[in-house]
């Protein structure tokens, strides 16, 4: 067994008591924790060799606290922003992340939002479920919502990396043309890509795919917004922030866009009043799911599985996946 001693901060965050561990426990002495809070991290770092962590803050202060001991800050997550990654290269503690594992996982889920805006089944089902609705038909069948067929429509692709290229791929089989965005404002339009602009013209539907940062926050704001048709839908399975939520709930209030399906907010967990969650309560243009694309068995597995062999590498003298 190596003497590395491992920490996991928030292993409830990936972890339904159905993914494996075996190849960390094998190598490792690990200790397990299922969440941490902030006043917790530098105590629970003591004496580790390395910490995987998904969302709970690794700041200076915790570095400076355990930096004769600590070798490695292993994200379990591709998103790295809750490392000081200036912090931690002051320091020579390297970070590492995991990207790719989860493009199957979100891009399904990114169709099973666009296919209950498009077919209602879940509305269907509930209204049978509630009050019977099918039963009190005068007819063989219910025509109670408007459903859309996918076939010949147009998929505008906003980021178009391992996730952006999983969701291409079925778009493509559900027989969708597929555009993928150039960046706003780029002077250039590359080969294989769309002026911005045009692509928000042209789409049925606007899938969002891209990392949150300075230049893509609002990328989706009230100008964005109204280049739309009446009839598109808009997609968000990637980062809260990324639309711009005011403008997004005055389209969808008024109309001026079919419907939006989201996965993530600027928040979360979001507050109870938050104002996407309680439109989705009142508007029927609006579906909301807590950051549950990316969950699936097989992909938490993956992720884990990336999250050993960062940790073996950086272990052995290597280098793999360093962002930081």
């Amino acid at each position: 067994m190596s003497a590395w001693n491992l920490v996991f901060l928030d292993a409830s965050t990936f972890d339904r008591e159905d993914v494996s561990f075996k190849r960390f426990t094998d190598r490792y002495a690990c200790t397990f924790h299922r969440v941490t809070a902030p006043a917790q991290t530098a105590e629970r770092l003591r004496g580790r060799q390395a910490v995987v962590t998904n969302k709970v803050q690794i700041d200076a202060a915790a570095m400076d606290a355990n930096r004769e001991s600590l070798k490695l800050i292993a994200v379990a997550a591709t998103g790295t922003n809750n490392v000081d990654l200036a912090a931690a290269r002051a320091r020579g503690i390297p970070v590492c992340n995991v990207a790719g594992y989860s493009g199957p996982s979100v891009a399904q889920h990114t169709f099973a939002l666009l296919l209950e805006l498009c077919n209602h089944a879940g509305r269907y089902a509930e209204d049978n479920r509630r009050e019977a609705a099918w039963s009190k038909s005068p007819f063989f069948c219910l025509l109670t919502y408007p459903c859309v067929e996918l076939r010949g429509k147009t998929l505008g692709l906003l980021g178009y990396g391992d996730i952006g290229r999983h969701v291409e791929a079925m778009a493509r089989g559900f027989g969708m043309e597929v555009l993928v965005a150039a960046r706003r404002g780029a002077k250039e339009v590359l080969a294989g890509r769309v002026a911005f602009d045009e692509v928000l013209q042209r789409a049925d539907v606007v899938s969002v795919h891209c990392p949150l940062t300075p230049e893509t926050r609002d990328l989706l704001g009230a100008r964005e917004l109204a280049l739309l048709k009446p009839s598109a839908f808009v997609l968000n399975a990637s980062r809260g922030g990324i639309v711009n939520e005011d403008a997004l709930l005055e389209a969808l209030k008024a109309k001026r866009i079919a419907g939006a399906g989201l996965d993530v907010l600027s928040a979360e967990p979001p507050p109870t009043d938050h104002p996407l969650c309680a439109a989705a309560r009142e508007l029927d243009n609006l579906i909301l799911t807590p950051h549950s694309a990316w969950s699936t068995l097989e992909s938490r597995q993956r992720l884990l599985d990336e999250v050993f062999e960062n940790v073996r590498a950086f272990e052995e003298g290597r280098e793999r996946n360093r962002v930081g």
